[in-house]
């Protein structure tokens, strides 16, 4: 257990959203998120973030940047992205990558990765639903009944917890409040979720935890979303919705440079959530076209 006195107090992400004040572009090497319903309270994290490696040389870093930082200030608030190579581990973007932000129901991403680990997909979990059936449930649909209720039968927060530390996921980068994300006291970094993501797609149970993953503008809670865009159908991630919360993470399969891991939180309780959503979208398809810089 951390002591006291090792915690180091930042301000948190979403107080910049209150100032009105655009977010820079930092990797603390310590991160703090409270509850804007509860100002009061909050919930330290000391991280130690990895050194971040060298960015892919076909993509061209100052033109990408632009492009992102362009959405980001067009939009206010506090915003966590990052962006690797499935391949290489290399990073192609980052902001914030290492602050703790209210994932809304990204959670469940955390949620069903510890659920693989101990429980086999196939097994009965209530009536005559698999593990593997259930697990489709709270990704796919992303349905928080199914999410709590497997985080229960996982053993609760801190098995969980011990569970992910063990498959690679650092501990002090997210918070469980609960399994389905409704908590505002939920917390993790963009470097958790990617962490977790790049952990399950080298799993035993990976085909299982993909295909519960919704498809960009085909299934799931992504069917109406960035459909007739370029990122139709190869964008497999997991929604987080909540007020003034909008999180997406998953998988993009990029044409040139493979599958590419992301996490894009936003949280910005004075702004509308179909803008921040719209916002999410059109970074994943600027992301889509990076390339080598034009002469």
């Amino acid at each position: 257990m951390i002591k006291k006195h090792q915690f180091i107090t930042f301000l948190s992400i979403l107080s910049m959203a209150f100032s009105g004040g655009a977010v820079t572009a930092q990797d603390n090497a310590s991160i703090l998120e409270f509850n804007p319903a509860q100002r009061n309270q909050s919930i330290p994290i000391p991280v130690n973030p990895p050194e971040i490696r060298s960015i892919t040389p076909n993509i061209c870093t100052p033109e990408l940047n632009a492009s992102i930082q362009q959405i980001i200030d067009a939009y206010g608030g506090g915003w966590g992205i990052l962006v690797e190579s499935l391949e290489t581990g290399e990073t192609i973007y980052h902001y914030n990558a290492d602050r703790g932000f209210i994932p809304a129901s990204n959670t469940k991403i955390l949620t069903t990765a510890a659920a693989l680990q101990r429980m086999d997909p196939n097994a009965n979990f209530s009536g005559n639903t698999s593990v593997r059936e259930w697990i489709n449930v709270v990704n796919l649909r992303s349905n928080n009944y199914y999410a709590d209720t497997l985080l229960r039968r996982v053993g609760g927060s801190t098995t969980a917890k011990q569970i992910l530390a063990q498959m690679g996921v650092n501990p002090s980068t997210f918070h469980f409040a609960d399994g389905s994300g409704l908590s505002r006291n939920n917390v993790a970094t963009p470097r958790a979720i990617v962490q977790t993501l790049r952990v399950m797609y080298n799993d035993r149970h990976r085909d299982v935890f993909l295909a519960s993953l919704p498809t960009a503008g085909v299934s799931g809670t992504l069917t109406n979303r960035m459909r007739q865009t370029p990122v139709q159908g190869i964008v497999r991630a997991k929604t987080g919705t909540l007020r003034g919360v909008r999180a997406l993470s998953g998988y993009l399969d990029h044409k040139d440079h493979g599958t590419l891991i992301f996490s894009i939180m936003a949280n910005h309780p004075s702004n509308v959530g179909t803008n921040l959503v719209g916002a999410i979208d059109q970074m994943l398809i600027r992301i889509n076209m990076a390339g080598p810089c034009r002469s």
